[in-house]
């Protein structure tokens, strides 16, 4: 009996230490990241808007993947052109991990960004690149829930939209992790991705 029970107690330790060793290197953590790191931010929880593809999405469609998510408009004449093509490039950069990258381009600008030419406009950066839209209310309520500003400029007889510039990037179980900023390079986004690719699931 006590043999039994020493040779019980110790499997259980080797059990421990098994459970304890299979999580070394894989961390819920992020260290060192070159953007703000948002873990527990109580915004950015959700959306549910339709997207170029014909299909309406929220953010649990897209699990299993590294979300980068930007919001813009695609007569933006240069802040927005510049992040796709940025996140084109960090998609490269990241070589076969680059699969598991998902961009979503969510416009603040529904009343002149039909979904085909918010389709062709993104898929001209990347066939993968998804374009989300809404009403004006579902745009606002977006944008409210990521905390980004925009707003409609008269210029002449049309208008141009002022708006945020940051990138958020979710890890693949939807949770955001990591603001980035338009004065980051592709390679410091794609350090930030690999690291949360890298993070306990």
């Amino acid at each position: 009996m006590l043999r039994f029970i020493k040779t019980y107690r110790q499997l259980a330790v080797l059990l421990s230490c098994l459970l304890f060793l299979s999580g070394c290197g894989r961390s819920d953590t992020l260290t060192n990241v070159h953007g703000r790191d948002l873990t527990g931010a109580k915004f950015g929880r959700d959306f549910s808007l339709t997207g170029t593809d014909g299909s309406l999405h929220t953010l649990s469609d897209f699990r299993g993947k590294v979300l980068l998510v930007f919001l813009g408009f695609t007569q933006c004449p240069d802040i927005c052109p510049t992040a796709l093509l940025r996140a084109a490039h960090v998609k490269k950069l990241l070589g076969p991990d680059g699969d598991r990258l998902q961009v979503l381009f969510v416009t603040v600008d529904p009343e002149r960004d039909t979904p085909q030419l918010l389709g062709n406009y993104v898929r001209a950066f990347d066939p993968t690149f998804l374009g989300l839209y809404g009403t004006l209310e579902q745009t606002k309520q977006t944008a409210s829930e990521f905390k980004v500003y925009y707003q409609k400029v008269p210029t002449g007889s049309s208008y141009t939209m002022d708006h945020s510039a940051l990138s958020y990037l979710y890890d693949t179980n939807g949770r955001l992790r990591v603001a980035l900023s338009p004065a980051q390079t592709a390679e410091e986004y794609a350090e930030d991705i690999r690291k949360i690719l890298a993070l306990k699931s």
